[in-house]
């Protein structure tokens, strides 16, 4: 016969091994599900540059402007940001109009993890619940972006842009080219060695 005291240590050491098995297992398995193990920051990104490749006009009022352009396996994504007047930005969404009409963030909607717009030091527009407008447009026919409006200040207004775009074709080699180029020649430029960027509107046929 096994003694007690025996058995209230066997049962004892399963109760700690158990847990840390599962742990173990999770870890394995699905961390690197929800986890990019292979993001890269593309460097020298202007937003020039992210401008040209979103056909996109930066405008010449535009403060505090910043870039970045991250890639992946699965997918790219180019970022901007810049900084109007009320009165500028009030001009700037007249003339790109979203895909159908301009949304409001819900209370309940939830907020993303810190990523994108977190690299260039700034929260991520989702995260923002008061004064802020958003939606898809369209700069030309195929080529489609996330824009959000906030009204962060009495008098101002921050725009930030995300794009998706295929994956596999890092920025970094076309940056000298199109920081010597005018806009139109970058936009041809980058309809020859990207294709047509997308966000998640319908009218976008390529998406990540």
């Amino acid at each position: 016969m096994i003694p007690r005291s025996a058995l209230l240590t066997a049962l004892a050491v399963l109760t700690l091994t158990i847990p840390l098995s599962a742990a173990a297992l999770w870890s394995t398995t699905d961390a690197p599900e929800t986890q990019a193990t292979d993001a890269h920051w593309a460097k020298d990104v202007t937003p020039e540059w992210m401008s040209a490749h979103m056909d996109l006009e930066l405008p010449d009022s535009a403060h505090s402007a910043k870039a970045a352009y991250d890639t992946t396996s699965r997918f790219d994504t180019g970022l901007l940001t810049f900084t109007l007047t009320r009165a500028e930005a009030k001009q700037f969404l007249k003339g790109h109009p979203p895909e159908g009409k301009w949304l409001t963030p819900s209370p309940y909607q939830p907020t993303p993890p810190d990523h994108d717009f977190t690299h260039l030091g700034l929260a991520e527009p989702e995260s923002l619940r008061t004064g802020t407008r958003y939606g898809d447009i369209c700069p030309t026919a195929n080529e489609c972006v996330s824009l959000w409006a906030h009204d962060y200040a009495p008098t101002r207004t921050r725009i930030y842009v995300r794009a998706h775009y295929e994956p596999g074709i890092s920025p970094t080699a076309l940056l000298t080219i199109f920081s010597s180029s005018a806009h139109t020649s970058a936009r041809s430029s980058r309809a020859l060695f990207f294709g047509s960027a997308c966000s998640t509107t319908s009218r976008c046929s390529r998406k990540p």
